[in-house]
């Protein structure tokens, strides 16, 4: 009896296709509390897992799917079952998890085999094709497309009495494939594929994940092939999923049943709760924006290492003068701030329109507008935020606000490299301070004002000094910050080293209903 030879496999990466269903009706009846934290948790799974924070490699994706038979889809792709394994476990201990149930789930590994390259698996020969390697490298470690539809489904070849796919010789096998393939290659560019083998893994032979744009794209192929010998005499099929890709920071707009994708982050549809970057992108990371439940900024902007150290330096030398200057993390808030050069009616309409979805959210604790008394000056906006990642996404949302300029903390620019980092380009070399926020007491306030205009008249002659504004919040005159920037740090702390500077802190101790917080964006 001839026994049919078997194509030689090289494996890749393992692939997990995780099907979960909401329990809606859980969801309907849960608290605001419960909802929220379930939400944050799922965006710092989902974000972590799309970033592959878990593995050296990989690449993860989360979708909507469409249907009945689940409700999202997370595809993980590891070099390792352990790590498949790992991030299964990992969602199984967040808050979101508690209101899912696991719909579906497809186990596989990424390969190439004989079909596609008999040379690639001859030890006495090499891929001399470049094309041929790059190829091949792609199949066995794939990115997961950016296209927003995906279509899956595992499939078998026919071991039938009459058609039996594994009876047939080795060339005319690579035959059909090669006619298949010829199909598949007309759709190129409109169709991206991955194709993954699952026999002993899971229920079916493979497993196949299919991606576009336009998702009559896929189905015309499907119906194209469906006509092929491959397809029609040796293909058996399980069933179809087909879902939308949307990033996890809108994973409460998922849950809330909005549009989705919001390709334009529109700050009315988008839920404030993220991890990691911006939903915009390009807006660095706010974790070093923090303050306290009153709306005090703390520590200095972001980083870690160095910078971080010289704030902690920053931050002693301080203390040691009677001035209280935050903590490094933040104590009780997170906040975002960002400059504009918009009109000030035309930016607070703006920005109301925000804050009122950000008002239906537990983690909001503030977002205003506080205008510039300077005629070429900036405008900034605050957000407070419980969560860093609520105020990370709340950043992507405010970042679409007209005449953004440039965001406190944003990194872009080294630390030190500029006053608030990416405020300008590094070779701007300033270094910036602000004092937020000051709470001054109402009958107070016009000496305070009074104040920081001699303040100011004294630091304009100051070596080092280049700009200093006092910003006022528009829906409350007495709730007002002070940015200041400077050549280096030690020009700013020559100034808070200085009697001036000491007068300023005795004179704030009368006409302030709380401690001023000096926060340094170094």
């Amino acid at each position: 009896m001839e026994r049919r030879r078997p194509p030689q496999t090289e494996e890749g990466w393992y692939v997990l296709h995780d099907f979960r269903s909401i329990d809606w009706d859980a969801w309907r009846d849960a608290p605001e509390r419960r909802r929220s934290r379930a939400i944050d948790e799922g965006i710092e799974y989902l974000s972590g897992a799309e970033r592959v924070d878990d593995a050296e490699a990989g690449d993860s994706a989360t979708f909507a799917v469409l249907g009945h038979k689940a409700d999202l889809l997370v595809l993980h792709l590891r070099p390792t079952l352990a790590e498949i394994d790992a991030l299964e476990r990992r969602f199984e201990q967040t808050a979101l998890a508690e209101f899912t149930e696991r719909a579906d789930s497809y186990l596989s590994v990424t390969e190439v085999s004989g079909y596609m390259s008999e040379e690639f698996f001859d030890e006495e020969s090499e891929v001399e094709d470049t094309g041929m390697k790059r190829y091949i490298e792609s199949r066995l470690k794939p990115e997961i497309p950016d296209s927003e539809f995906v279509s899956f489904y595992p499939m078998d070849k026919r071991r039938g009495p009459e058609d039996n796919w594994y009876d047939l010789p080795f060339d005319e096998r690579a035959e059909h494939l090669s006619s298949h393939g010829d199909i598949g290659r007309d759709y190129a560019g409109r169709v991206t594929q991955i194709i993954s083998g699952s026999i002993g893994l899971d229920d079916f032979e493979w497993g196949v994940t299919l991606f576009a744009d336009d998702p009559t794209d896929v189905k015309e192929l499907l119906y194209e092939m469906r006509f092929d010998p491959s397809s029609s005499r040796f293909a058996e099929f399980g069933r179809f999923l087909s879902a939308r890709r949307f990033p996890p920071e809108q994973l409460g707009a998922f849950l809330a049943g909005e549009p989705i994708p919001q390709d334009d982050a529109d700050p009315h549809g988008g839920h404030p709760h993220g991890a990691g970057e911006s939903a915009r992108g390009g807006h660095g990371d706010s974790s070093g924006h923090h303050g306290d439940s009153s709306g005090h900024h703390h520590g200095e902007s972001g980083g870690s290492g160095d910078d971080e150290d010289e704030g902690e330096e920053v931050r002693s030398e301080l203390e040691e003068m009677g001035v209280y200057a935050g903590q490094p993390h933040g104590e009780d808030v997170h906040a975002v701030v960002l400059y504009s050069a918009a009109d000030e009616d035309e930016l607070f309409d703006e920005v109301d329109g925000l804050r009122t979805n950000f008002d239906h959210y537990d983690t909001h604790v503030k977002t205003a507008v506080y205008g510039t008394r300077d005629d070429d000056g900036e405008n900034a906006v605050v957000s407070l935020w419980e969560t860093e990642r609520a105020a990370n996404t709340a950043a992507g949302f405010l970042a679409d606000l007209p005449d953004i300029v440039r965001q406190a903390g944003d990194d872009r620019a080294p630390a030190g490299a500029d006053g608030e980092r990416g405020d300008g380009p590094a070779s701007d070399d300033s270094w910036g301070t602000m004092g937020m926020f000051y709470t001054v007491k109402p009958e107070h306030r016009e000496d305070f004002v009074e104040t920081f205009g001699d303040a100011e008249s004294l630091l304009a002659e100051m070596e080092g000094h280049r700009k200093t504004d006092l910003l006022v919040n528009r829906e409350n005159e007495n709730d007002m910050f002070i940015a200041s920037r400077w050549d280096s740090r030690e020009d700013a702390m020559e100034f808070f080293r200085s009697d001036a500077f000491a007068d300023a802190v005795e004179f704030g101790r009368d006409v302030l209903e709380d401690r001023p917080r000096h926060v340094f964006l170094a």
